[in-house]
């Protein structure tokens, strides 16, 4: 055949960075702490959740097309408890196959060809491949270093708006970088959004795992937001059940009608039974959510403090299961070259932070190592990175 296979919108995604890295640790009996999933199972009580279901028949079967009325009312509820907002179950609240079909399904929905879609850079690979499927033209706002933490320039923010922006993308707390937006950069994307009438689509999968008294607040609570607003969670991250595969959005009628228009020529349905055990999960006491956070910020701190050892810059998150790091101070420049070669020389396996900009050389010196491990595991994996010193 003279023509491409792959289609030209897809022509610049090849093998995720983390299929790759993951391979790699699987050759070399490396630590992975690269792709971002837990070492150990979430709550006995929600497995256990699970298989009820399954021997109750319940979900055996194709669930509604919306998610079961049991997650689609503990969703609601849990943003209403939480947060003050209220979504009505029925209309509002959309389960899908994880947040990774409620990005594609939002952005094929609300997104034409042209259009262009703001994202805060670095960013969630799957981002960029979503608008391009889309037919929408990704524009970049760069997170950047400073004083031990990424942050949002406003100004670069509102010039990246055009006549042909149709939605801003955001992601707090944030991936790669553990930034958790402040309300004050919120107020100004939000005044943002009503100004120039965008909407947004905001991934908050990271929700509850917020430290040292950051707070996670969703842009959809505030002032004029929640109509223009699509937000998105999933069980994976909080409740350690990223195999699961369940998401989902609220948003206004208007807004989960159009996603679930996308939806339903994606996956359809998924996740049956699992749909009725995260209705329970998202019923635990707060006591979960508080120990999931203390478990998370000591093993943060952990792997913090080692690779700070091991010679690494550390940019401390304030949420998410991740810690970005600066290799100039080792003597290297490029993430790929480092972290391919990471695990011949300590047995540890990263990710590049390259792989998440557009402005490919903004990221090359910045490497992401996950701490959503076992203790043991990550005391491990400190050990063998001091080699690097």
């Amino acid at each position: 055949m003279t023509r491409p296979l792959l289609n030209r919108r897809l022509a610049e995604f090849g093998t995720t960075i983390f299929a790759e890295m993951s391979a790699l640790a699987a050759r070399t009996g490396s630590i992975n702490l690269g792709q971002g999933f837990p070492d150990t199972d979430g709550p006995e009580e929600i497995r256990e959740a699970a298989v009820r279901a399954l021997r109750d028949g319940r979900g055996n079967q194709y669930p509604p097309g919306p998610g079961v009325p049991e997650l689609r009312s503990a969703i609601a509820d849990h943003q209403r408890e939480r947060y003050g907002l209220a979504y009505d179950p029925d209309t509002e609240v959309l389960v899908t196959a994880g947040a990774t079909e409620a990005i594609a399904a939002a952005l094929l929905a609300l997104v034409e060809p042209g259009d262009e879609v703001i994202a805060l850079e670095p960013y969630y690979d799957s981002y960029a491949a979503c608008i391009a499927m889309a037919g929408g033209t990704r524009v970049p706002v760069t997170l950047r270093p400073h004083e031990g933490a990424y942050v949002l320039d406003l100004d670069e923010l509102r010039a990246a708006v055009t006549d042909r922006t149709r939605l801003i993308l955001l992601n707090t707390p944030h991936n790669p970088t553990g930034t958790v937006l402040t309300r004050a950069e919120l107020t100004a994307v939000a005044e943002l959004a009503a100004e120039r009438d965008l909407l947004v689509v905001t991934d908050e999968v990271y929700e509850h795992l917020v430290f040292d008294g950051a707070e996670h607040l969703p842009i959809a609570s505030l002032p004029g937001m929640r109509e223009r607003t699509v937000t998105i969670g999933s069980s994976g991250k909080t409740f350690s059940f990223t195999g699961w595969k369940v998401g989902w959005i609220t948003a206004s009628p208007e807004l989960t009608s159009a996603v679930r228009s996308a939806k339903q020529f994606l996956t359809y349905v998924s996740s049956g039974p699992f749909q009725y055990a995260i209705a329970e999960a998202l019923r635990l006491p707060a006591a979960y959510f508080d120990g999931l956070r203390a478990d998370l910020s000591a093993k943060r701190d952990l792997l913090s403090e080692g690779l700070a050892q091991a010679g690494f810059e550390v940019y401390r998150p304030a949420g998410t299961y991740f810690v970005t790091t600066d290799i100039r101070p080792l003597g290297a420049t490029d993430g790929f070259d480092f972290c391919r070669s990471l695990p011949e020389r300590a047995g540890v396996v990263a990710i590049p932070n390259a792989v998440f900009y557009d402005h490919r050389e903004a990221g090359a010196p910045f490497v992401r190592f996950a701490f959503c491990k076992k203790t043991e595991v990550l005391e491990e994996a400190v050990s063998r990175l001091k080699r690097l010193a």
